[in-house]
């Protein structure tokens, strides 16, 4: 129970903490009504990164393309809703994905969040590298929230 308890304080500290960005730039502009949100990646507040999976005992990893991008399109909801704005008023996203092999399970993941219809637009393109070695995915969006 007691270590239960430790757990769970321990993740409540890591929640309260934030992803701070990894240089000189804000992860949020707001300008006029216009919500420019930079380079997100999923990496956590501690972090660590999402969709790195050990596979083996001699450590070998897994990147796994569809979990990384699920985690960045919700640090993208987070960072919106400092701003008092959601995924949903998302108009525009320019994705980067190291390798093309994985767009399946990057798309899957992205489909959880927005409809095909009525989501915004969508640029997708292959980078050489990111800025870790265990990222796959980046993704920057644009929001439209008219202000009060």
């Amino acid at each position: 129970m007691r270590s239960r308890l430790r757990s769970t304080r321990q993740r409540n500290k890591m929640e309260e903490k934030k992803v701070t960005p990894r240089g000189a730039y804000p992860h949020v502009k707001v300008v006029g009504d216009f919500i420019f949100v930079s380079g997100t990646s999923s990496r956590r507040p501690d972090n660590t990164i999402a969709g790195v999976d050990i596979i083996d005992e001699m450590g070998t990893k897994y990147l796994n393309a569809e979990t990384q991008t699920r985690e960045v399109l919700n640090n993208i909801d987070k960072n919106l809703q400092k701003v008092g704005s959601s995924i949903k008023d998302v108009v525009d996203v320019s994705s980067f994905l190291v390798n093309m092999n994985d767009f399946a399970g990057y798309n899957k993941a992205y489909a959880e969040f927005f409809n095909a219809e009525t989501g915004p637009a969508r640029t997708t393109v292959a980078v050489h590298q990111l800025p870790h070695p265990d990222l796959v995915v980046e993704i920057k969006v644009t929001a439209y929230k008219k202000q009060k």
